[in-house]
């Protein structure tokens, strides 16, 4: 079954308000995915009488390399449907909605191709390489997979954060004009 490309497929009377509670309701989607993971890595701990860590680490990057893929694709699909839908409103509701379209213009999710090569991200690559030398070298892999979850969470929060703000903008419309 093929997804719906827009938010106005619901039964609002307001456009933007369908359209501000769909995405609002994928970013949730997201967090969760991101929560998901960070919950199956912190649950990993259980496994270390049984499992050595040099299977056990590897894993834990995995599940962050998983649920990192599974949040991109989200808000890949969040981008689409939102500006799917803005084609069909008018320029008062296209203004309504610009704090959350800015939101994924200034931070595009990026090419996960890019995200995980390490040479097109050395800052990223220090960072996880010095926390492998403090800590243990298996370590490396999770660090580089938690910079990348982070950077899916800042941009999660502030799609948030235009949300509420262009709710608060809908349930007040005497500060519009």
């Amino acid at each position: 079954m093929k997804q719906d490309c827009h938010y106005l497929h619901t039964s609002f009377d307001n456009p933007v308000l369908a359209i501000v509670q769909g995405i609002d309701r994928d970013v949730e989607h997201g967090e969760d995915l991101l929560m998901l993971g960070l919950g199956i890595v912190m649950l990993s701990s259980t496994f270390a009488p049984v499992a050595p860590p040099i299977v056990l680490l590897p894993l834990v990057a995995l599940t962050f390399a998983i649920t990192v893929c599974f949040a991109h694709r989200n808000y890949r699909c969040m981008e689409q449907k939102l500006f799917a839908s803005m084609t069909r409103l008018n320029s008062h509701e296209i203004a309504l909605l610009r704090p959350i379209s800015a939101v994924f213009i200034d931070t595009p999710a990026g090419s996960l191709a890019e995200s995980f090569n390490p040479v097109k991200n050395l800052k990223r690559t220090l960072k996880s390489a010095l926390g492998g030398v403090l800590i243990n070298p298996l370590w490396m892999p999770i660090f580089y997979m938690m910079g990348i979850q982070i950077n899916a969470e800042k941009n999660l929060i502030l799609l948030n954060r235009a949300i509420v703000g262009v709710e608060h903008r809908i349930r007040r419309p005497s500060t519009l004009t």
